[in-house]
């Protein structure tokens, strides 16, 4: 069925590959942006443009009107950030604020993007699923954090005020049009770059971006209320992935390896230093650090089971993202 659909985060990197799954398959869509914000994401495309702020509902409500769905993408996404306040205000309360207003408007489906970040990890690293245990203070960071209260709210607008939302926890996605780039993005940028002399012991689950995108269309179909649903791709260590990225630019891959506590006086040096000049990102950061140390490896076998969920070889995510940064000029001296 053809319907207007109302998405956040389109001019963003999962959100971008959402907006052109709900194109092709032939459904008219609303974007949320921010005055003055990148837009690279959608220029050309075929979409009405809401300019608005997730802050700030006023700016988006009248345009909810009409919509039969909505895909909530969008979020304050970065590994380091010295205000948690004003990532809880997007992250946490801009998405209780959406998800009321569009049940309001006579929305009557809702995916929302979560992250695996709000997921508890095995010790003995095998692969996590929905069901793992955790709670708010496994949680590093001021990100993982906002993102784990956003999605407990989300819960409790389904259990409380019957919203119908289903739940998607992408892993780390990887492929064209990571702009900003996002902190996976960086390391394949960096690694193609040839910027990663080095590496830690740690490992993610990396998953191409566009497989993503299908499974919030799948989740959206097939998904259960009140569910979550892992969407991710293959579990690799970070040494495997900087491997797999070097060999597509003709790089040795790096063969020194740092032990996590050796980074941790330098992390919180470049962390004060940021604070006190307030102008720039610190490269490496004392929560990345802390994170690393725990392997962050996911199952997606209930989204495959349920939803029908496929993914494609990470080794065609980072060819995809690879060749994107050269087209882009990403790669250039």
């Amino acid at each position: 069925m053809i319907m207007t659909v109302f998405l956040t985060g389109a001019t963003g990197f999962v959100g971008s590959a959402v907006l052109r799954q709900l194109l092709s398959a032939g459904h008219e869509v609303r974007v949320l942006a921010r005055k003055g914000g990148d837009r690279r994401n959608i220029e050309g495309v075929p979409c009405e443009v809401i300019e608005g702020d997730l802050a700030d509902a006023n700016t988006y409500k009248a345009a909810l009107k009409g919509c039969s769905g909505l895909f909530h993408v969008a979020a304050d996404y970065r590994i380091w950030a010295p205000d948690a306040f004003a990532m809880n205000r997007i992250n946490v309360d801009g998405t209780r604020d959406l998800l009321r207003l569009s049940v309001e408007s006579g929305i009557d489906r809702i995916v929302y993007t979560s992250s695996v970040a709000t997921l508890g990890l095995n010790k003995d690293g095998t692969p996590s699923n929905e069901s793992t245990p955790c709670n708010y203070t496994d949680m590093i960071g001021v990100y993982k954090r906002s993102k784990f209260l956003a999605e407990v709210e989300v819960q409790r607008l389904v259990s409380e005020e019957s919203i119908p939302v289903v739940i998607v926890n992408p892993s780390a996605p990887i492929g064209p049009r990571d702009i900003k780039p996002t902190p996976t993005g960086r390391i394949v940028l960096d690694a193609a770059r040839g910027k990663m002399p080095a590496y830690v012991d740690t490992g993610l689950n990396f998953v191409h971006v566009e497989d993503v995108a299908d499974g919030h269309i799948l989740a959206f179909e097939n998904g259960e209320v009140g569910q979550r649903y892992i969407l991710g791709g293959e579990n690799y260590t970070l040494l495997q992935m900087l491997t797999e990225i070097s060999e597509f630019v003709d790089r040795k891959p790096p063969s020194i390896k740092l032990p996590q506590n050796a980074l941790l006086p330098i992390a919180y040096l470049v962390e004060s230093a940021s604070r006190i000049t307030g102008n720039w990102e610190p490269f490496v950061t004392v929560d990345g650090v802390k994170m690393s140390k725990k392997l962050m490896y996911f199952s997606s076998d209930k989204a495959k089971e349920t939803l029908g969920y496929k993914t494609r070889a990470v080794n065609t995510a980072v060819a995809d993202a690879v060749e994107w940064y050269r087209k882009n000029g990403y790669l250039q001296p």
